[in-house]
């Protein structure tokens, strides 16, 4: 009977980490080139004979390498990925890869972020503007252009976020092993004047949450239901003396 209760024990744990992780995933279905958060669990078998007990591990997270929609904004530095890449920025937790591409330039020329944070080239350094050039026009490959002249060029980066990552912002995710740079491939580039959405879809998520909090609530049911049974069997026996 204590077996019965650790494995819904062990179903609560794994619950409550979907149950944060489709939440997180339904408070950013409008943020900007956000990625769903997923959440994958392994069995673990507690002994081999006939009685072995069936438990579930805490889950590992991953990110969904699904792309989402693209919006067209007309923003003169706002800017969508194409393919499987992602666009990176030095942050004071090192570097972070995102697919939003909202960007602003410095008086000094500087490219950022919203928040600030220097956008990298291909190479790993910020990426640096003719302050009196006034706004880039921008090209499939990343290059900027100013006045005619290439002043610049926006990395793209390939990055596969490891097991259990960790988010920066609403839509960052920091880079664990330094990002590969992308160059000189025809089935990835970038697009000015639009931006890429959340790849959430708030209805299915949803559903999701509705369903896992459900199973949550039965699981918790089933305990108590099965600490009844224990003390009621603990009582009996107490008093059979």
């Amino acid at each position: 009977m204590e077996n019965g209760i650790y494995v819904a024990l062990s179903s609560q744990v794994a619950l409550e980490k979907r149950l944060n992780t489709i939440a997180h995933n339904v408070a950013n279905s409008n943020t900007t080139g956000f990625r769903a958060g997923k959440v994958r669990f392994d069995e673990v078998l507690n002994g081999v004979t006939k009685t072995s007990s069936s438990f579930v591990t805490e889950g590992k997270s991953y990110v969904s390498p699904m792309s989402g929609g693209v919006e067209e904004t007309g923003g003169k530095l706002d800017f969508a990925v194409q393919g499987d890449v992602w666009f990176a920025a030095e942050t004071p937790v090192g570097t972070v890869v995102t697919r939003d591409g909202r960007f602003k330039m410095q008086e000094t020329g500087e490219l950022v972020t919203l928040d600030g944070h220097a956008v990298l080239d291909a190479g790993g350094a910020p990426v640096q503007l003719d302050p009196a050039g006034g706004i880039p026009r921008a090209g499939r490959d990343g290059f900027l252009i100013q006045n005619g002249v290439q002043t610049g060029a926006i990395g793209l980066f390939e990055y596969q976020p490891t097991a259990d990552f960790r988010r920066y912002g609403n839509s960052g995710i920091i880079a664990e092993t330094p990002p590969e740079p992308v160059v000189d491939r025809s089935d990835v580039g970038l697009i000015q004047g639009y931006l890429e959405e959340s790849n959430v879809n708030p209805v299915d998520e949803m559903s999701k949450l509705i369903m896992v909090h459900r199973t949550f609530d039965n699981i918790a049911a089933l305990i108590r239901d099965s600490e009844g049974s224990l003390e009621e069997a603990i009582k009996t026996l107490g008093g059979s003396n």
